[in-house]
């Protein structure tokens, strides 16, 4: 079968659209990509680490130099961030990515985990943590912000709270300006499944004010979550660390105060499949909330709108410039709000607002598209991929797949299609690619991840 009707389709490229609104952000949390870090920490599938297929067999402290590698790699591989390798001691290392404030660069909120663990596997202690916030880096980091956010991931948590330890002691001997600290331990386990999560909070400079901050932004926003309080909180955590040092601090995670904690707690039995996926995909964006609220989206529109003879930045106030994605090279001369291509290709704009640069997502402009299926219609499953997709139609329509790279390469064609699909992916490099589904009515363009 062969596409009939001509119109103009755009393919998303970056691995996090660029959202203008807080709820957009919030909404750019994904349980599929959640899950696949922790079963990439876990141990449960294999992942990319220093250009090698491994698998992280352990994360105790002696023993975790792979899974403290495999988090630099993705954080490397996000923009607006740098990254320190922290080594405390002869075996211990922090990661530290900092992301600057355009705006106030010294008003610092921390969002944290633990990498470390006591045992293999131990998905929900805290493997869940370090996924939340490599989750929330991925999407901020595409972001300008007024403050200063840094992802830290702790190392030898499981041992005394030695990485945390030593990092607070030292930005107090700094004067670092730290507003707000959010440290996340074990929250994917809701036995009794009531959606109920702790924050752990003491007296302590304005800790108390930053549990109210969160409790607020369950009524801000819709989440299907129910706060406990708890107040003295645990000092068991690396966020006490912070304490010490008199900072405001607070732990998120499931509910120790209700005895709803992981009954594999600190053994191998802590899998991924004793997780409540449903549940900590919700407290991961209600974290995304508490974030990008301190982090204070700086108002530049990147995204475009496309019509069938330009592209145009929907921002009118800033400076253009724009890009042949292809070759991530400027265009001489192409520095209006409206840009109209010579040729079909793949485009960006580049938006300078002040001190603030953002890029817009890539648009492929061609000669290709129909109208899109809508979410019950199409099913593509799973969305980070490992090995295989599947692509799916409530219909009964003969339907073509395509799939090309982040270039807009075409690689593989299935033509006449009626069943479910499998496309086979291992052998592809990990990345970004692009899944176009069409029939004789309907298309869609579907971002896929490749890890």
């Amino acid at each position: 079968m062969k596409s009939i009707l001509s119109f103009v389709f755009i393919l998303t490229i970056f691995s996090a659209s660029k959202a203008q609104t807080n709820q957009d952000i919030i909404n750019l949390v994904h349980s599929d990509s959640l899950l696949l870090t922790v079963n990439q920490l876990t141990g449960e599938v294999s992942s990319t680490i220093n250009g090698s297929d491994e698998i992280i067999t352990n994360r105790e402290y002696q023993n975790n130099d792979l899974a403290a590698d495999y988090i630099i790699e993705r954080l490397e591989g996000y923009n607006n961030l740098t990254i320190e390798d922290q080594a405390f001691n002869t075996s211990g290392r922090n990661v530290i990515a900092t992301q600057l404030g355009k705006t106030n660069p010294d008003d610092i909120y921390i969002i944290c985990a633990h990498y470390d663990s006591v045992a293999d596997y131990c998905a929900d202690d805290n493997a869940t943590g370090v996924a939340t916030v490599l989750e929330i880096a991925r999407i901020l980091s595409e972001q300008c912000l007024d403050n200063t956010i840094i992802y830290a991931l702790w190392d030898e948590e499981e041992i005394g709270l030695l990485g945390a330890n030593y990092y607070a002691t030292q930005a107090a001997l700094n004067g670092d300006n730290i507003l707000g600290v959010l440290n996340i331990d074990m929250m994917g386990y809701d036995g009794d499944e009531d959606n109920v999560f702790d924050i752990d909070v003491r007296p302590i400079a304005n800790s108390v004010d930053m549990a109210t901050d969160l409790e607020n932004l369950l009524t801000t926003y819709t989440f299907d979550l129910t706060s406990t309080v708890v107040n003295p909180g645990t000092t068991a955590s690396d966020h006490s660390r912070f304490w010490n040092q008199g900072y405001t601090a607070v732990l998120v995670g499931e509910s120790w105060e209700n005895n709803d904690q992981t009954p594999f707690y600190h053994s191998s039995l802590d899998r991924t499949s004793t997780l409540d996926v449903s549940y900590f995909h919700e407290l991961a964006k209600f974290i995304m909330a508490y974030m990008v609220t301190k982090g204070n989206l700086v108002d530049v529109d990147n995204s475009v709108s496309v019509s069938a003879s330009d592209i145009s930045s929907n921002d009118t106030s800033g400076t253009y410039q724009w890009y042949n994605c292809e070759t991530n090279l400027p265009l001489s001369g192409e520095t209006n709000q409206v840009f109209t291509p010579a040729t079909d290709g793949v485009y960006k704009v580049q938006v300078t607002s002040g001190d603030c640069i953002e890029f817009s997502e890539c648009v492929i402009f061609s000669t290709l598209g129909l109208d899109e299926f809508d979410s019950a219609e199409l099913r593509v499953f799973p969305n980070p991929v490992i090995d295989e997709v599947e692509v799916s139609l409530t219909s009964t329509n003969q339907f073509e797949v395509n799939l090309y790279d982040v270039s807009g390469k075409l690689l593989k064609q299935l033509e006449d299609q009626s069943d479910a699909v499998q496309i086979k992916m291992k052998d592809l490099p990990s990345g970004v690619y692009f899944l176009k589904i069409n029939t004789l009515d309907k298309s869609s363009t579907i971002k896929l991840i490749k890890n």
